[in-house]
């Protein structure tokens, strides 16, 4: 299974499993729901640089994902097929994005 706290949301009338993009393993398939934040009370402009970068990239709202790497040390960085893409990220920098694990 996946490394992660898992969240129940609602999606369509259905409850969906959602993760940090940061916390999956490979192989890892899912939906973007959002980005952004990461948990904590504070938003800092550091924060708010890494969502402008993501949101550049590609990661928005309804793109599909899915974690194609994991790097030797600790899994770090990751490879992300981003739709038609693939993105290499920190896994620090994956934990702002929040995904619809595919079922």
């Amino acid at each position: 299974m996946y490394q992660s706290e898992f969240t129940e949301i609602a999606s369509r009338g259905e409850a969906a499993v959602s993760i940090r993009l940061g916390r999956g393993a490979k192989g890892l398939r899912g939906t973007v729901l959002r980005v952004g934040g990461t948990g904590g009370d504070t938003y800092s402009e550091t924060a708010m640089e890494l969502e402008r970068q993501l949101l550049e990239i590609g990661f928005v709202e309804g793109a599909s994902v899915e974690i194609i790497h994991e790097g030797f040390i600790r899994g770090d960085p990751i490879a992300v097929k981003l739709d038609d893409m693939r993105v290499a990220l920190r896994r620090r920098d994956a934990e702002a994005i929040l995904i619809r694990v595919a079922t």
